[in-house]
């Protein structure tokens, strides 16, 4: 993905500049915890009026206060600041304003694919015989899960692939959109998880288990960062329970308006440390004053760990931090978190980089909030080695945005992707696609600088970049070509 587009930066909108807008076009709305609300105006039909204010209107109609971007949770159209005052301009004109496109060919194909996955998959719990079903979701850990959870948030299980489906429904309609497969993997005593997702991951965002919400439920959501946590959490709580599609690598903004609704919403996305630093980001799109956070330790692990070992998961929910603090904290306050990061030293010392063995004795780790400076002269291969640096960080899940002001972004790319195929893919051009999906996948963003740049320019499109992407690792090559040379002398 490519950050901004190559108009330019995106342009900025304020709070205020959006409600004096909203004001002066008669347009009612109510301060909701990340988006504003109002009255769609995709739903209504009457033309050349604004929506009218009258209760009988739901507000279907959502602006992200920090991007200004809308969604109609009611038509599935969305678009940008300047798209919405674009539709009331055309509302104004007597001209019904354009509704959701019709998806491009590839994510109808995808949906598609998705369909005849879903068709071929049977339902987990009425496999062909019970004895398969048990050794299934032993296979999966969630022995534990009931078939009325499994039953409640239609999980299906396809046999060719040996994986578990997880349904993403339309919030709208119910319909299919898309899926997420997970299949089990060993190596040597250690079980990992492969996820698949059609369409891709940038192509559709969804929460799992959204449909099953009511208007009705508006007290407590709890956020998880994987979909058998969400199964557990729900059978061992009841209380209505999401999982994000990204896990705690993001919290896309394109989700927040269908989470306005809850006046409490608990984060519990995991048990290691990058989890509750993730939480602690994503409270604050959410609005810190709403949100609770389980920290991770022994004896709060991942809900469906804890519903396996016995937990009373209703209590961990209950013992949750509130994300907001008080201007002034006390030890006492702040005792379990340096409890924990004894604990967790390795954690605490960030991500480690698997190909770089040395570099971990250095500087420990990648960790939030710091600076690291890499010198050398021309041709010393300072590019070739941030970009492998960035990408043994960026495929263990770390939210990357490339600033590459010397070298343009085809050839970066093609250097990274080399990188993490480990082979020149030009002597075998047949394994090209085949890579290039699996490259595309990672959370891997460019910004199309190119040359000297306007410093409040850049550092716009890396806060926008960050709240948008939940970006956790920024890298800028170089400096001196970002500065540009005349500006040397000055200390900038």
């Amino acid at each position: 993905d490519v950050l901004p587009s190559p108009e330019g930066p995106v342009p900025s909108v304020s709070i205020t500049e959006i409600r004096q807008y909203l004001r002066a076009q008669g347009i009612p709305f109510h301060d909701g915890y990340s988006c504003l609300h109002t009255p769609s105006l995709f739903t209504d039909t009457r033309e050349n009026q604004p929506p009218s204010p009258s209760a009988s209107v739901p507000y279907t109609l959502f602006i992200d206060k920090t991007t200004g971007s809308f969604l109609c949770t009611a038509t599935l159209a969305e678009g940008t600041w300047q798209d919405f005052q674009a539709n009331v301009e055309l509302r104004h004109r007597g001209i019904p304003p354009a509704s959701s496109e019709e998806p491009e060919e590839g994510m109808r194909r995808a949906r598609e694919d998705a369909r005849c996955i879903w068709e071929r998959a049977l339902p987990l719990w009425d496999l062909l015989d019970e004895d398969e079903t048990n050794k299934t979701k032993a296979m999966f850990g969630i022995s534990l899960v009931t078939d009325a959870t499994l039953k409640r948030f239609g999980v299906r299980y396809l046999r060719t692939a040996k994986s578990l489906v997880f349904p993403w429904f339309s919030p709208r309609d119910a319909t299919l959109k898309g899926l997420k497969l997970v299949r089990v993997e060993k190596k040597g005593d250690a079980i990992a998880y492969v996820e698949e997702t059609l369409p891709r991951f940038d192509s559709y965002r969804n929460l799992f288990g959204l449909p099953l919400i009511s208007r009705r439920d508006t007290e407590l959501l709890v956020l998880t960062g994987w979909e058998l946590d969400a199964l557990a959490l729900h059978q061992a709580t009841g209380v209505a329970s999401l999982a994000l599609p990204r896990g705690a690598t993001c919290l896309p903004p394109a989700l927040l308006p269908y989470l306005e609704q809850f006046k409490r919403i608990t984060l519990w996305l995991g048990e290691d440390l990058r989890s509750w630093e993730a939480a602690k980001l994503f409270a604050r799109k959410l609005s810190l004053k709403r949100c609770s956070l389980v920290r991770p330790g022994d004896l709060q692990p991942r809900p469906l760990e804890a519903l396996n070992q016995g937990l009373n998961l209703t209590k961990i929910l209950r013992a949750a931090l509130p994300a907001s603090h008080k201007s002034i904290v006390s030890f006492r306050q702040l005792r379990e978190e340096v409890f924990g990061e004894l604990v967790n030293t390795e954690q605490v010392a960030g991500i480690k980089w698997a190909r770089f063995p040395e570099l971990n004795k250095l500087l420990k780790g990648h960790r939030r909030g710091e600076l690291t400076i890499f010198t050398g002269p021309t041709g010393s291969g300072k590019t070739t080695f941030i970009s492998e640096y960035a990408l043994d960080l960026c495929m263990q899940g770390v939210c990357t945005l490339w600033g590459s002001f010397e070298i343009n972004n085809v050839r970066l790319a093609k250097i990274m992707l080399t990188q993490f195929a480990t082979q020149r893919l030009e002597d075998q051009l047949e394994l090209y696609d085949e890579w290039a999906d699996r490259f595309e996948d990672l959370p891997l963003y460019f910004m199309t600088f190119h040359g000297q740049q306007n410093i409040k320019t850049v550092i716009d499109t890396m806060q926008h970049a960050v709240y948008m992407y939940d970006i956790t690792h920024v890298v800028v090559d170089n400096l001196q070509f970002m500065m540009g040379h005349e500006h040397l002398s000055v200390d900038r």
